[in-house]
């Protein structure tokens, strides 16, 4: 059996700093959706993939909720993340795998409904979960993943 190897495991380089990607992972961000709220990027593309971070219904200008209800959040979250989406070189279409995190699953046919606007057919791999709290006190956070 041929051997195999690696180079040794280092997580940390000499000063302490995170080591070198070599180009494997760029930061993608835009001024056209909110800021991250901590120490992360808005969706970082490696391997030919764009991962974006969890969105929530802020609007960019005010870094406020559009508004309370559900439905307001959807629609702001999916076009913030259409707007990194664009920023990253992908688009709707090429999603192909969406996590959805609902506050409340009361609110999973309300949100299918604006969901379905957004995403055509063959619709993304998806799963969605009812939290505990998200930051903010959204109502709904959605991360995704999309090729390039």
């Amino acid at each position: 059996m041929p051997s195999v190897s690696f180079p040794p495991y280092s997580p940390k380089d000499t000063v302490g700093n995170n080591p070198p990607h070599h180009g494997i992972k760029e930061a993608v961000h835009t001024e056209k959706a909110p800021a991250a709220l901590g120490p992360y990027s808005q969706a970082n593309k490696a391997n030919n993939f764009l991962f974006v971070s969890g969105v929530l219904g802020l609007v960019p200008e005010t870094g406020k909720f559009i508004s309370d209800s559900v439905e307001d959040q959807t629609e702001q979250v999916l076009k913030n993340m259409g707007e990194i989406l664009k920023a990253g070189g992908a688009s709707y279409a090429t999603v192909v795998k969406t996590t959805i995190m609902l506050a409340d699953l009361k609110d999973f046919k309300k949100v299918n409904e604006i969901y379905a606007k957004y995403f055509p057919s063959p619709a993304p791999a998806r799963s969605t979960y009812q939290v505990a709290a998200l930051p903010l006190d959204a109502k709904i956070e959605i991360e995704c993943i999309a090729a390039l």
